[in-house]
C-alpha cells in the first residue's frame, strides 16, 4: 500500500544535515561499498520508505560507502535514495524458508549486512513463535552459507492490531519476547546478530494507517531505530553476545554504577558522544536471590541533557530526572540475570549515578 509520504519525507530529508550522528567512519575508505540488504514483507518493500529516510540519514552523517541491494526495484519515496531491497508484499518468513527463496536473492546481490523485519504475515496467519524462529534460523544459515561473515540486524517487529485479527497484538508480543534469546543462541563472533527494538514506542493508532503498515510517523520511527545499530556496525562496533542483546562500548567508555534496592542494581554507560549529542545505555542486574518481575531505574542529568529516543525500555524525563521502566519482555530477571536499554540524547551526558528498584 502506498502512503502519502511526499511532504513528510521531503521535510525530514531537509533536516537530516542536523540529525543525530554517531561515530563517523574513519578516514580509511573500503575499496568496495558495504552491501546492505533490507529483507522482509510489505513493511520493508511496499514502498517501505523507512529505507529512504535511513539512507538519507546515513549519507548525511558520512556513511557514504554503502550500497543497498536487493532484487526488488525502488518504488519511489519522494527523495533520492538507493531503493534496492528484498521487501516482498504479503510474504511469510516461514514460506520463504520452506521454499528456499533466499539463496537465489543472496546469490544475485551478495550482501554483507542484512536488515530483517519479517514475521508480520506469519503472525497474521497464526504461525507459532517456534515455527517463525525456526525460519529465522534457516535464513541465517543460508546467509552464512553465502557470506560466513554476514552481519544481521533482526527487528523485534512493529506492533499490529488489524480489525480482522484481534489476537495478532498478543502474538507479536510473544514473538518479540522470544527474539532476544533466539539471537543470543544463534549469534557468533564471526557473524553477529543484533536485535533492533522496533516495537517499543510504536503506536498502531497513530503510527499506522491500518493497524499494520507504518504511516508517515511510523516510517520515521523505524528509520530512527535502525540507524544507531547500523551506524555502529558500519563503524566496526560489534555487539556483545548476551540473552538480552546490548551494544558493545566504545574504547574507554565512561561508566557509573548506582545503588540498588529490592534486588537490583543499575550501571550507566556512555557508549558514544559527538558535538551536541551522545548515546548511552543502562544495564540492570538482579543482585538478589529470587527472581524479580520488573524494574525501574532513575538517574539525573546535571548539565541539561535531554533524551530524544530510547529502546528496550519505556523512558520518560521530568526536568533533569530520567526514569526507565522495563518493557514486557525484559522485566522478569532471574538472580544474576541482566537487561540493557539504550538511548540517544542531546547535550552532554556526564556519568550520572543510577538507582534501581525491583517491581
Amino acid at each position: 500500500m502506498r502512503w502519502r509520504l511526499v511532504s513528510t519525507i521531503a521535510a525530514v530529508a531537509a533536516l537530516l544535515a542536523g540529525s543525530i550522528a554517531l561515530a563517523r567512519p574513519g578516514s580509511a575508505v573500503a575499496a568496495a561499498p558495504v552491501r546492505i540488504m533490507p529483507l522482509g514483507d510489505s513493511i520493508t518493500g511496499s514502498p517501505g520508505c523507512w529505507r529512504a529516510l535511513l539512507w538519507q540519514q546515513l549519507q548525511a552523517n558520512g556513511y557514504t560507502n554503502i550500497d543497498f541491494v536487493g532484487t526488488q526495484a525502488p518504488q519511489g519515496c519522494a527523495v533520492p535514495y538507493d531503493g534496492d531491497g528484498e521487501g516482498h508484499g504479503g510474504a511469510l518468513v516461514t514460506a520463504v524458508a520452506d521454499q528456499n527463496q533466499l539463496p537465489g536473492w543472496l546469490a544475485a546481490t551478495l550482501p554483507d549486512v542484512v536488515l530483517m523485519h519479517f514475521g508480520t504475515n506469519d503472525v497474521w496467519s497464526n504461525r507459532s513463535t517456534d515455527t517463525i524462529l525456526a525460519a529465522y534460523s534457516k535464513l541465517v544459515d543460508q546467509m552464512r552459507a553465502s557470506n560466513p561473515s554476514m552481519r544481521v540486524l533482526v527487528a523485534q517487529i512493529i506492533p499490529m492490531n488489524p480489525s480482522t485479527c484481534p489476537e495478532c497484538a498478543q502474538r507479536v508480543v510473544n514473538l518479540n519476547a522470544a527474539i532476544p534469546g533466539w539471537a543470543a543462541g544463534k549469534s557468533t563472533s564471526a557473524s553477529p546478530i543484533v536485535v533492533v527494538d522496533q516495537w517499543t514506542g510504536f503506536n498502531t493508532a497513530t503510527d499506522t494507517g491500518d493497524g499494520v503498515h507504518p504511516n508517515d510517523s511510523g516510517i520515521q520511527k523505524m528509520a530512527a531505530r535502525w540507524y544507531p545499530p547500523l551506524a555502529n556496525m558500519l563503524s566496526g562496533v560489534i555487539p556483545t553476545i548476551s540473552p538480552t542483546p546490548s551494544r558493545s562500548t566504545s574504547p574507554s567508555p565512561s561508566r557509573s554504577a548506582g545503588t540498588g534496592t529490592g534486588g537490583c542494581t543499575a550501571t550507566y554507560t556512555l557508549t558514544n558522544q559527538w558535538p551536541g549529542g551522545f548515546q548511552g545505555e543502562v544495564t540492570v542486574r538482579n543482585t538478589g536471590t529470587a527472581a524479580i518481575k520488573g524494574w525501574t531505574t532513575r538517574f539525573t542529568f546535571t548539565g541539561g541533557a535531554t533524551i530524544s529516543q530510547a529502546w528496550n525500555a519505556t523512558v520518560t524525563q521530568s526536568g533533569s530526572v530520567v526514569t526507565g521502566t522495563n518493557v514486557n519482555w525484559n522485566g522478569a530477571l532471574a538472580p544474576s540475570a541482566s537487561a540493557t536499554y539504550g538511548f540517544i540524547g542531546n547535550g552532554t551526558s556526564g556519568a550520572p549515578a543510577v538507582t534501581c528498584t525491583a517491581g
